[in-house]
């Protein structure tokens, strides 16, 4: 495999991945770049007058192409050319100084403004794709992507490759300048120092890939495991396997550093080399112009090694800057892969969520349904035919593996069937207005989600600070039986309810998703064994609650329990994927 035309390809993805507007924003750091790289050529060049007027100001007074230039200053003396020559020097190194400083802001800006929109990018695709990808995504590799790996993209693959390029801008015109000066020495100590570099990328190369991949794997692996151990935490404790995950977070950990460090060791070993070479190269420069200078090695010489030396002392450090971008990106190249195979893969995901929910006035119908999560996969359902009228109050009942999750996942378009139909008041359900019914539709699962926020964004979940409507909060709450509790805490709505919810109790937690519910204002209300896990005394309180809804609401419940679904209406009962009977409860427990 050809690991250098691969990372072409890849920055060329990247390069079209970012868009137009940050594509113009780098067209015009580029025309910063050849800016600066002039101001570096003209600090270096500043340098051989300067030091020409101090060892021999009559031999520079005497320079016939500087005498026009010495007229219109209106020097007439050799002793007065120091002072303006000191002035244009100073000036040169202010202006390269500023030149530098401002291609470092543009630079890292553009940098990190790209790697926000990539970040976003992927965090965006990630929650729009369809719910049966996210079956079969691990969620610590998805984090990992977001968050270590666009953040690698940025440090280790963008600044480094805008950085490249600005070296490469500079190193063209130091060495270019060089040559006017000596065009011996500037060529030979290119070449030599060129050939170092290129000795060393052709001997590291396939160590940097293979750290690549490894850094690839286990940054994904060690939020894995901080999620498993401290996701557990209750568990972890009780069984007492925190050595367990120490080792394992150690080892993956270590390995994952290890590669970062011969990373970095890689990128910044040849400097010290590079640096005795170059000072060594002053040297022999300095002991060949002495034997040649015939006594005059002062005005001869201290021009030349002065300009030879400014401009080794900027060109070496914009070598090993180069070589260490280079490593970097190397050292990233996996992540870089990962990172636009992901954005690839969801270019053509529809962000288009704005619509006008569906009109439900009489029923939903679901008609001879099957549904197998693969295509050679045995059906999970099969055969599944029944109707819903608005306003009633269905019961789900089943054993566990008999497919009541996968229908309600049908019910709400998280899934789509493999035969048959969805029909709301005769309408079909399809991709292109599935979101019009899920906007009818709020879903209470068994384990609610609960941010470490307040009661009241809890409740208004998803709805930002500012626009919460407090008064409706309250009357959901009142309708979730949930807010003479709440009233008599401290700081009523804005208690804050712990990571997960975990300062409430279980009957507590339900409550509050029965009361987000009813905020959306939803037609239709699913209960997913929203009760399984609670006590039976607080169940019963927490289903009167749903009982006392309003009549207006559909209402579809799922439980393991029978006597939960006593008041329903009508109770389905699903056995291996298929309906085994529709009834009331009177009727099945006769």
């Amino acid at each position: 495999m050809n690991l250098k035309y691969n990372l072409s390809k890849l920055l060329y993805k990247l390069w079209l991945q970012i868009g137009i507007k940050r594509q113009i924003e780098i067209s015009f750091l580029f025309i910063l770049m050849l800016i600066t790289s002039v101001s570096e050529i003209i600090s270096i060049g500043a340098v051989f007058p300067f030091l020409g007027a101090l060892t021999s100001p009559e031999t520079l007074f005497q320079n016939h192409n500087l005498e026009s230039i010495f007229l219109f200053l209106k020097i007439d003396k050799p002793e007065n050319i120091l002072f303006p020559l000191t002035i244009l020097f100073v000036c040169s190194l202010i202006f390269s100084g500023i030149m530098r400083l401002i291609l470092l802001w543009y630079q890292t800006k553009i940098s990190f403004a790209i790697g926000a929109d990539i970040s976003h990018s992927l965090f965006k695709n990630t929650l729009y794709k369809p719910y049966y990808e996210h079956l079969n995504t691990n969620s610590s590799e998805v984090i990992s992507m977001i968050s270590n790996k666009a953040n690698e993209v940025t440090s280790q693959v963008l600044m480094p490759v805008l950085t490249i390029f600005s070296s490469v801008f500079m190193i063209i015109m130091i060495i270019g300048t060089l040559m006017v000066i000596n065009t011996t020495v500037a060529l030979v100590s290119s070449f030599g120092l060129g050939f170092i570099y290129f000795l060393i990328i052709k001997l590291t190369k396939k160590k940097l890939s293979r750290n690549s991949k490894i850094i690839n794997k286990e940054s994904a692996l060690t939020i894995k495991i901080l999620q498993e151990g401290l996701g557990n935490i209750r568990d972890v404790l009780i069984d007492g396997t925190q050595d367990l995950y120490c080792q394992l977070y150690k080892k993956t950990d270590t390995s994952l550093r290890k590669a970062k460090a011969s990373i970095t060791i890689i990128g910044g070993s040849p400097r010290f080399g590079i640096e005795a070479l170059g000072m060594s190269l002053i040297a022999v420069i300095a002991y060949k112009i002495s034997i040649s200078s015939e006594g005059n090695f002062i005005s001869n010489a201290i021009p030349v090694l002065g300009s030879m030396a400014l401009g080794a002392q900027r060109l070496l450090p914009v070598l090993q800057l180069t070589f260490t971008s280079w490593t970097f990106i190397r050292g990233s190249e996996a992540s870089l892969n990962d990172t636009l195979n992901i954005l690839d893969e969801n270019k053509n995901i529809s962000f288009s969520q704005t619509t006008s929910p569906i009109s439900f006035t009489e029923n939903f119908k679901i008609k001879d349904l099957n549904f197998s999560y693969n295509i050679n996969g045995p059906e999970v359902l099969s055969n599944i035919s029944f109707e819903i009228k608005k306003g009633s109050k269905i019961g789900i009942i089943g054993a566990t593996g008999s497919g009541k999750s996968t229908l309600l996942d049908i019910i709400t378009c998280l899934l789509s069937p493999t035969k048959g139909n969805l029909f709301v008041d005769g309408k079909v359900i399809n991709n292109k207005n599935y979101r019009s019914w899920q906007q009818l539709i709020s879903h209470v699962p068994q384990t609610i989600y609960l941010s470490d926020t307040t009661i009241a964004e809890n409740i208004a979940f998803g709805v930002p600070l500012h626009k919460i409507d407090y008064d409706l909060v309250k009357r959901c709450a009142r309708k979730a039986d949930i807010d003479f509790t709440i009233e008599n805490w401290d700081n009523k709505y804005n208690t804050i309810v712990g990571e997960r919810g975990v300062r409430l109790s279980g009957g507590q937690r339900q409550r509050i998703a029965i009361a987000r519910a009813l905020y959306k204002q939803s037609q239709i209300l699913i209960f997913d064994e929203a009760t399984s896990a609670l006590d039976n005394d607080t169940e019963e309180s927490v289903m009167a609650a749903i009982d006392n809804l309003s009549y207006d609401l559909t209402i579809i419940i799922v439980a393991h329990r029978l006597t939960t679904l006593k008041n329903c209406d009508c109770i389905l009962k699903l056995e291996k994927g298929t309906i085994k009977s529709i009834e009331k409860y009177e009727n099945i427990l006769k």
